[in-house]
């Protein structure tokens, strides 16, 4: 029998809340709601109180459009203009300041000869007298008239010390190009980063000049740096941790005495302990100057966070009834990071007449980093499932132990077993499994952020050997995706985005030999948007889904950023599930649709909607999709 929805499973969610660490905070406006310390959309009706308010209106007029909207973006006196100030003297403060903030805005966008001039109340602000008073019967007129004057461009560049085996064009300074202040001092600061990355970590800027000639309109730029000796590291000292092993934060942070000194192994040892979740902040510096043996000492400075926490949550579905969700976890079991995750999940509570209908899920997951050697992490697990998709119904429990190796910044390989009972019921009647594998996976993450990527790519091959013991059967998936990231403009606000996903079953003569669980489907949040889960599958003559052997998947997205905090998102998803080990794509189905992105410092929050654009008959006709970082 073939069951579709006229709506994708959870499109209509209507309540969803979550605990974590005991708190869930529900604010009294209703306009704005706050989530583990995160405010959203949360309104400005509140102001802060000010003694003496002064009001005041504010003109600025300068350059052309573009300069324009540089110089308001550095007003505070126009980004702030319907909020009062303190008195009339606070007026004047934040007219200097304002001044001095517009000047170093021309200084950025490389005029040198600009003039700032700021009028309050009709008088210019140099002759106004030490207190003023202005009349309160209407707010005060505050006029900046800015002359930007020429754009300044590069004359010649000198690069001193150090510094001098540099060439200044590889750090933007070539003759003629605009001389923006930050441009100069950007230059400085890679240039004293270079040195460090040679493994000096006494560099230091020596000299730092921009010279301006008003007569040509050009700069000369004079930068020099002091390197110091390349040098080793010295004692890697540990501090701040009352419940963490000190061996183990300096086993863990890979920053071994007598290596030589490096700034990115130092910011990847940092990230690498942050990662861990058992510290609220990491932090390791450098000394201020060699140790007697002639090595650099290092610091460790660690704060602890909540080592235990909990959480649940609910969701509400006009087709999937209710779902509930709790866990419980332990951030540092025995004192050496060790994670410990104890959680559960039923769904379909209201939709399912009988309990045995409903699903439910539970697992247990240890992970101990440091197991072997500083780049190993042992993870183990015990799952347990009961699940009623369209396709089929499967009740399975299974135990895995594998290994993780960080052979770099960027890739880990993963191997390790798991041994699984299965019993499914589908379209070829009800069926026992009992399964050994031995999955193996190697994964590369060469993205410059693993939740909101925006250059570089990823990629992921697995494979997974198996022997079903019932039937005697060995086969094999095979699975492998690649996705890639480019940034139209410097400042990543259209970023288009592109995924491709293949994969196959090696060694199945026939296909109901295997579970249901291990056979390939397509369509929902993970895979063509706008179909229903699990829905894109071969079909025998009754309209049974049976699950392919093969599959073939491509997403492509335009990410744009409307501002710092939304951003919306068009994408195509194109799959197909063959029976044949290679797809034959003899069955093609698509879905398009629009997103939304919401930014927040865990990774920006999605919403998805799309529709099918070859809906099966009674298929889905849209669907909605929810979750935390980018679709991929």
């Amino acid at each position: 029998m073939r069951r579709f929805s006229a709506h994708i499973r959870a499109s209509t969610v209507v309540a969803a809340f979550a605990l974590q660490g005991g708190a869930l905070v529900i604010p009294q406006a209703a306009q704005a709601f706050e989530i583990f310390g995160m405010k959203f959309f949360e309104g400005d009706d509140e102001e802060l109180a000010v003694s003496n308010p002064v009001s005041y209106t504010v003109e600025l007029s300068g350059g052309d459009k573009e300069l324009d909207e540089k110089l308001q973006k550095s007003s505070l006196l126009y980004q702030e203009s319907a909020k009062p100030v303190s008195g009339d003297l606070g007026l004047v403060i934040k007219a200097r300041d304002d001044r001095d903030r517009l000047l170093a805005a021309l200084y950025e966008d490389a005029r040198y000869g600009g003039i700032v001039t700021v009028i309050v109340d009709g008088t210019e602000l140099d002759a106004l007298p030490p207190l003023p008073t202005f009349a309160r019967d209407k707010p005060v007129p505050v006029v900046i008239k800015v002359d930007p004057g020429p754009v300044f461009t590069v004359k010649d560049v000198s690069f001193r010390g150090d510094a001098g085996k540099y060439n200044p064009a590889d750090y933007g300074l070539s003759p003629g190009v605009a001389a923006g202040s930050n441009l100069v001092v950007k230059a400085a600061d890679k240039v004293v980063a270079d040195l460090e990355a040679e493994g000096r970590p006494l560099a230091k800027l020596t000299e730092r000049q921009l010279i301006a000639d008003h007569a040509t309109d050009t700069v000369s730029v004079v930068i020099g740096a002091e390197g110091g000796p390349v040098t080793p590291l010295g004692e890697i000292s540990v501090s701040g941790s009352k419940l963490v092993n000190p061996e183990f934060i300096t086993k863990w942070s890979r920053l071994h005495e007598g290596e030589r000194y490096s700034p990115e192994e130092i910011k990847d040892a940092s990230e690498r302990l942050r990662k861990l979740g058992v510290f609220s902040s990491v932090a390791i510096t450098k000394a201020n100057q060699l140790d007697q043996s002639g090595q650099m000492p290092l610091a460790i400075a660690v704060a602890d966070g909540k080592q235990r926490y909990f959480g649940a949550g609910a969701q509400i579905s006009s087709i999937d009834g209710a779902g509930v969700l709790g866990y419980w976890g332990h951030r540092n079991l025995f004192g050496n990071a060790e994670s410990l995750k104890i959680s559960g999940w039923v769904s379909r509570l209201g939709q399912a007449t009988d309990w045995l209908d409903l699903d439910y899920n539970a697992s247990i997951v240890f992970s101990k980093p440091a197991a072997f050697n500083e780049i190993t992490t042992f993870n183990a697990g015990v799952l347990a499932s009961s699940v009623h998709p369209d396709s089929y119904q499967s009740a399975q429990v299974s135990a895995y132990a594998n290994v993780a190796w960080e052979l770099s910044k960027r890739d880990t390989v993963t191997a390790g077993t798991d041994f699984a009972w299965n019993q499914t019921e589908d379209t070829f009647g009800t069926h026992e499994y009992l399964i050994k594998s031995l999955p193996v996976t190697w994964a590369r993450d060469a993205s410059n952020d693993s939740l909101n990527p925006t250059d570089g790519y990823k990629f992921n091959l697995s494979t997974k050997p198996s022997y079903e013991f019932y039937y005697q059967n060995i086969f094999t998936s095979l699975e492998g995706s690649a996705s890639g990231y480019y940034a139209l403009d410097a400042e990543d606000d259209i970023v288009l985005a592109g995924k491709l996903s293949l994969g196959t079953l090696v060694g199945v003569d026939e296909i109901s030999q295997i579970p249901a669980t291990r056979r390939f489907y397509a369509g929902g949040g993970g895979s063509v948007r706008g179909y229903a889960f699990q829905e894109i599958s071969p079909y025998n003559k009754q309209g049974d889904a049976l699950g392919g052997r093969s599959y073939a998947l491509t997403s492509l997205e335009a990410r744009i950023a409307i501002n710092k905090t939304f951003g919306v998102v068009p994408f195509l998803d194109v799959g197909t599930v063959g029976r044949e080990m290679y797809p034959d794509f003899s069955d093609i189905r698509a879905g398009a649709g629009i997103g939304i992105r919401y930014a927040t410092p865990f990774g920006p929050l999605r919403l998805d909607v799309a529709v099918p654009l070859n809906r099966y008959e009674d298929g889905s006709r849209f669907g909605i999709y929810a979750g935390i970082g980018q679709s991929f």
